[in-house]
């Protein structure tokens, strides 16, 4: 009873949210998740579809992915895990993951998509949710030979709070533990799932007006947005920002850059009233001082999801992905030439 409540109390908070920033707009709904037009278009660039696939085995919706195929060019696939939007508050969101925009161009490009739910922070606190998503990248890798993937490169891609879980993934790679100061001991990696002798390391990651900078949120005067009297980052986390800022470091995605990271592509609207776009410009500098590679688009005109999703942005972010596998695939190709 008392979890049919929470539940309850979760979403009617998600509603209001949703409501203030824009929700009811064409079918689709606003706020924390931005907007994202509701119902699934891919028919026309998906092979096949597998839906509610349990990437983990316990059968928990939080825990269920879908999985799409793209029609016109032969595997293995690469593969592309989208994540949804929801700061970190809904569990199963799987079928509003940008689907017809994000998803439909990788799709178009040749790469299998899934999209996974992960754990609210109603279900369980920081480091579940990159828990989830790093066992969702060991099912992919597991799973391979079921759904002919190419394990060899698998790209993270999310809006907003996805965008956050997406660029975590990619900045955290090969980190299992972290802990600073005052912090307590964060594990990273998990044990979730029957494949946890795969890794969890992505090859590249697609960033759209994610909140990756916990610790400057309220960079060029922004105001963050609460409800409750706490911010979703202080609901995922489970404590105060001001008494515990090590501790939001662990969910900070620059917390973890150094120059091995891999590659990855940002888009922010500068007229995003939920997430600052500074913190994506943040990010942007810090990734390049340490040397990786990267891309900022700022778009004028864009919002929180509303204007980011044009046919150019889409391109420039399929393009930088394929840029980064043909170099992962000519780096492979000369590894093995030199033996």
């Amino acid at each position: 009873m008392k979890r049919q409540i929470l539940s309850f109390a979760l979403s009617a908070m998600c509603a209001a949210a949703f409501a203030q920033f824009g929700g009811g707009m064409m079918g689709g709904f606003g706020g924390f998740g931005g907007f994202q037009a509701q119902g699934n278009q891919l028919e026309e660039y998906t092979s096949e579809s597998f839906m509610d696939v349990d990437y983990v085995g316990d059968n928990q919706v939080y825990h269920k992915c879908d999985i799409y195929l793209p029609k016109d060019v032969k595997g293995p696939y690469p593969v592309a895990i989208h994540i949804y939007g929801s700061a970190w508050f809904s569990n199963n969101s799987k079928g509003a993951a940008d689907l017809n925009t994000i998803c439909a161009a990788f799709l178009k490009a040749g790469y299998a998509v899934v999209c996974p739910n992960h754990r609210s922070s109603g279900d369980a606190k920081w480091p579940a949710q990159i828990n989830d998503i790093r066992a969702c990248i060991r099912f992919v890798r597991g799973e391979a030979k079921t759904y002919n993937f190419d394990p060899s490169f698998v790209v993270t891609s999310g809006f907003s709070s996805g965008g956050h879980l997406s660029t975590v993934a990619a900045t955290s790679s090969g980190v299992k533990t972290w802990q600073r100061g005052t912090s307590k001991e964060y594990d990273l990696e998990g044990n979730l799932g029957k494949y946890l002798d795969q890794s969890s390391a992505v090859q590249c990651a697609c960033d759209w007006s994610g909140p990756n900078d916990l610790l400057h949120m309220t960079c060029d005067n922004f105001k963050p947005m609460s409800m409750g009297g706490q911010t979703p980052e202080e609901s995922v986390m489970g404590l105060s920002f001001a008494d515990h800022q090590d501790d939001f470091a662990a969910l900070s995605a620059p917390t973890y850059i150094d120059k091995k990271d891999v590659p990855i592509i940002i888009f922010h609207g500068l007229q995003d009233n939920v997430v600052p776009s500074c913190v994506s410009e943040i990010l942007f500098f810090a990734l390049k001082d340490a040397g990786v590679k990267t891309e900022l688009t700022l778009e004028p005109e864009g919002g929180h999801g509303m204007g980011m999703y044009s046919e150019e942005n889409l391109n420039k972010m399929i393009n930088f992905v394929n840029d980064v596998k043909a170099a992962s695939s000519n780096g492979k190709k000369a590894k093995k030439s030199k033996k």
